[in-house]
């Protein structure tokens, strides 16, 4: 299920706002130098709330109505920690083609690698766009929502044939699970409108391929 802000929906209508040039276009206008501490910029007709008539403001103050959408603390833990959430995945998925017998876990491992690869990329060109840093410092990644522990990597590596696609199910889901936990959360305690696009992605992509392992 995507979750929605209602900054989304005030962004929405000041985005779909009439820009209308005064002055000159308007019949009738005087010509002048324009008034000390007037907008010399085109008026903008923002709607107006259920029942009232739209009304002209400033640029400056359609600016000042834009939800502010820079980065907080919850947004760059979120893109800091989900890279090292997907690499783990990776890890994983890596391990299928030559210990998988089902070519449907094959499959599945596939198509979550082919996913990953680029969301990684995403998230690491958005924290080098706002200035920050790849990793969060000293964490314990395995304290993550749905992170393999260690013991539960080697009996992976160590696995084959339905051993290995039973576990491979088993701790995929329950990693799918916990990066649709991280999403959630960054959800409702960040703020910038890319990682909530990218959060929303990762609840729809894994919870589509949750319900595809359960099936399998």
């Amino acid at each position: 299920m995507l979750i929605r802000r209602q900054r989304a929906v005030v962004a929405a209508a000041l985005s779909a706002v009439a820009v209308l040039a005064l002055g000159a276009c308007e019949s009738g206008s005087e010509k002048g130098a324009p008034q000390a501490g007037a907008s010399t910029g085109p008026a903008v007709v923002a709607p107006g709330k259920p029942g009232e008539p739209a009304r002209r403001i400033s640029p400056e103050e359609a600016a000042r109505l834009l939800p502010d959408e820079s980065p907080n603390g919850a947004d760059f833990r979120y893109a800091q920690m989900m890279i090292v959430h997907h690499e783990q995945a990776l890890t994983m998925t890596a391990l299928a083609p030559q210990r998988a017998s089902s070519p449907q876990v094959k499959k599945v491992a596939e198509r979550i690698a082919a996913a990953q690869r680029p969301e990684i990329d995403a998230m690491e060109g958005w924290l080098k766009n706002n200035g920050g840093p790849r990793q969060q410092g000293e964490h314990d990644h395995h304290s993550m929502p749905g992170m393999a522990s260690e013991e539960q990597l080697t009996q992976l590596q160590s696995a084959r044939g339905k051993a290995f696609d039973e576990l491979f199910l088993k701790l995929m889901i329950a990693h799918h699970e916990g990066a649709v936990t991280m999403a959630a959360e960054v959800l409702s305690e960040g703020n910038n409108v890319l990682v909530e696009e990218m959060a929303n992605d990762v609840i729809a992509q894994q919870t589509s391929e949750i319900n595809r392992m359960r099936s399998l």
